[in-house]
């Protein structure tokens, strides 16, 4: 009898197990292929807009991805560095073998982990309750608690131009049947989805005479809050090219044999990451395509064609890729292809990801609609957390929106109709100038110390960098910098010459002038400030902070008066029918999603502020 079962040991599935484990729960991941653990069977890379801010968020709480890519990235940038703050968004590249093999000695190294390889084709709840899984050779584990971190194993099927294969990621992986149909037995509803991949070359087949290479930055700026900046990494560089009028009419010379265009595929496929045949077919207008050629490792001869996603027939992706500047030559090491897979509609899980239909058991990942690394190791991360308090009969932990964009994924997917991969933007999170990369540990790491994730020394470093932000901003406020230490500073950004003396704080508010500048200007601030720190991303922080005071403040308003409404609870077993004056839409719609508070029947599409009225009425609100 294990505390948790965990099926699937994808991101999601990893996190997951490591998050119970560190919690003090049994557990047990059971996986088809243990030599797959965290694959990355798309991009071999993590971060980027809103996802490095969440993978951030991971380490915050206590979670490995962060601290895995820091590990075995081979490329680090900061993404949108000429943009504000909340923009900022780290990414690297990974090296796919190592990455793997990370994850998987991390696995085996905590004591409360067993692994097993094997297939899960149904599970067992007696009662509505969980309490066992049913591998495929008939054999029966039971678990107090089970995470389904699926991917896109439910009745995987792979498409290549008019042939298709059932497979669970790759060609070469198994799909998963029966668990599925044992869910629905159940009462939950599934739906299908469909992603893709590009494929891969050889690099050694490439001309690199005519691309645009791409380096790392120069200071690469870590994921863990723990890993020390390296600005010797070695880091290799990816290339830029662009598909031509040529690719396109080749292209379309598959398009009769595209199983997108023919109806093959029946699965929904993300809007925001099209295959190259529907961005062709979408913009005719446009002439080209960037395309990013990005390597998978520091030891392997495969690169990743990052923007040339496709199941078009293999003789037509390789003519196609012969057509791109560069790759003239170039060798297919293996075609793209779009993959079918089951999901759950995620309205049918609770803000801890249990579901609403079976006690203890939870879904994370792709099995709730989501598309990305980073938003199923974040789901899987919280699935743990959760299972492991719920077992030791301690409170959930629940993030807001204001707290997380880990918040704003699991609000979005219990809230929203998913009917495509769901993905995370800046533009998803109200309070995105809140939600910093920078900022993760001061928001969370207070959260995952409570949870048992984040050590003693942890948190007191977190601490550190709290009281330091707040002793030389109050510095700040208390500093006056004379004119002739300041007004060649200001000359030099074409502001006008002062003639007094000038706040330290009030002159960070303007544009162009950083802590660093008035630092090396006077030596008096120098004198102070540098006993209390010389941590150029602390400097950076207190920037932000100063720059941003009052959008921030007017941000913070906004949040208390959500979370007004979301703790005002809805009782799970709210007879809907028997209240007059809702919307038959709103009623439909909040009968499907049962909310659990206010606040999240406020977020539902097609519940009127009206209807929330009679709702507040009603509850007495």
């Amino acid at each position: 009898m294990y505390d948790i079962i965990v099926v699937g040991a994808g991101h999601a599935g990893c996190e997951a197990v490591l998050a119970g484990a560190r919690s003090g729960s049994s557990c047990l991941l059971i996986s088809s292929d243990l030599t797959a653990i965290a694959r990355m069977s798309c991009n071999p890379a993590i971060g980027g807009v809103a996802k490095g801010q969440m993978t951030r968020e991971i380490d915050a709480l206590g979670g490995e991805m962060a601290k895995a890519i820091d590990a075995t990235g081979i490329q680090f940038r900061m993404l949108n560095r000429s943009k504000g703050p909340a923009m900022h968004s780290p990414r690297a590249q990974a090296d796919r073998t190592l990455y793997s093999l990370y994850m998987r000695k991390v696995i085996e190294q905590e004591n409360n982990i067993d692994l097993l390889q094997d297939t899960v084709t149904a599970i067992e709840c007696p009662s509505g309750q969980f309490s066992a899984v049913v591998l495929i050779s008939g054999q029966i584990i039971c678990g107090r608690a089970a995470i389904l971190t699926c991917g896109t194993f439910l009745n995987g099927l792979i498409h290549i131009g008019m042939n298709h294969y059932a497979g669970g990621r790759t060609i070469a992986e198994p799909p998963v049947f029966g668990l599925t149909k044992n869910l629905e037995s159940f009462g939950f509803l599934s739906g299908r989805l469909k992603t893709g991949t590009p494929p891969r070359i050889d690099s050694r087949s490439i001309d690199y005479s005519l691309l645009e290479e791409q380096h790392g930055d120069v200071e690469p700026v870590s994921f863990s809050f723990d890993t020390a900046p390296d600005a010797k990494r070695n880091q290799i560089s990816c290339y830029v090219t662009k598909t031509t009028k040529e690719t396109h009419e080749v292209l379309r010379q598959g398009f009769d044999r595209s199983p997108l265009f023919s109806g093959k595929v029946q699965g929904i496929g993300p809007r925001y990451c099209p295959s190259i045949e529907d961005k062709i077919s979408r913009f005719p207008e446009k002439q080209s395509h960037h395309i990013f050629l990005e390597p998978e490792g520091f030891n392997t001869n495969e690169m990743y064609v990052n923007g040339f996603s496709t199941s078009l027939p293999e003789e037509i992706q390789l003519a196609g890729l012969r057509s791109i500047p560069g790759l003239s030559n170039v060798k297919m090491i293996r075609p793209g292809y779009a993959i079918e897979y089951d999901y759950f509609f995620p309205h049918q899980i609770k803000q801890t990801l249990e579901t609403k239909l079976i006690a203890n058991l939870y879904f994370a990942g792709q099995i709730n609609g989501t598309s990305g690394y980073e938003e199923a190791a974040a789901q899987g991360l919280m699935a743990g957390i959760n299972a492991s308090l719920k077992l030791q009969s301690r409170k959930p932990l629940l993030l807001k929106r204001s707290d997380a964009y880990i918040g704003v994924l699991i609000d979005d997917l219990i809230t929203k109709d998913t009917k495509e991969p769901y993905r995370m933007f800046t533009s998803s999170a109200e309070h995105r100038l809140m939600l910093r990369h920078d900022n993760a540990d001061i928001r969370l790491m207070q959260f995952g110390y409570n949870v048992g994730l984040i050590s003693s020394k942890r948190m007191e470093s977190c601490r550190d960098k709290i009281n330091q932000i707040a002793e030389i901003k109050q510095l700040l406020g208390n500093s006056r910098m004379l004119p002739e230490e300041i007004n060649p500073l200001l000359l030099n950004l074409d502001y006008h010459a002062v003639n007094s003396s000038q706040s330290a704080l009030s002159l960070i508010k303007r544009p162009g002038i950083h802590l660093k500048q008035l630092i090396e200007s006077s030596e008096l601030l120098k004198s102070a400030i540098l006993p209390i720190t010389d941590d150029q991303l602390i400097f950076e922080q207190v920037d932000i902070d100063v720059k941003y005071e009052g959008y921030l403040k007017r941000d913070l308003i906004m949040a208390e008066k959500i979370l007004r409404l979301d703790s005002h609870e809805i009782p799970s077993n709210f007879n809907y029918d028997a209240l007059s004056g809702l919307s038959n839409e709103g009623r439909e719609k909040l009968k499907r999603h049962k909310p659990e508070t206010i606040g999240q029947a406020s977020r539902i599409l097609g519940v009127s502020p009206s209807d929330i009225s009679v709702l507040m009425i009603h509850l007495g609100r």
